[in-house]
């Protein structure tokens, strides 16, 4: 039985961005995490050894926005490549990290970038 696990609008204030004043003032970003696994066990055993620990997922994008980084598309590979290696049974994973209010020398509203295994 293929499910899938959502954690959505997880916010975050970082020091992403590739201006020097991006990083030293920080930003708010969002962060949405959809992973894809076999949930059968878990729906029958209703016990938290037979599915995928939300925390963990919770922690491991934590962890990785702390990270400066000059690239959103760097920081959702990490997190892509530490959810593959750290947590076993997923099929398929999409991390989505948005900027609020981007230095794009006008008004928008946020720009995003969205990777998937």
């Amino acid at each position: 039985m293929m499910g899938v696990i959502e954690l959505d609008g997880m916010a975050f204030f970082a020091r992403h961005g590739v201006y020097e004043r991006e990083r030293a003032e920080g930003n708010d970003f969002l962060v949405d995490l959809r992973v894809e696994a076999d949930l059968e066990k878990a729906s029958l055993s209703d016990s938290l050894d037979d599915t995928v620990d939300y925390q963990k997922l919770y922690s491991i994008v934590r962890q990785e926005m702390e990270i400066p980084s000059s690239l959103l598309e760097h920081v959702a590979g990490r997190i892509l490549r530490r959810i593959r290696n750290e947590i076993p049974g997923i099929i398929s994973a999409s991390v989505k990290v948005t900027k609020e209010n981007p230095p794009l020398g006008g008004d928008t509203a946020s720009s995003s970038v969205t990777l998937t295994f």
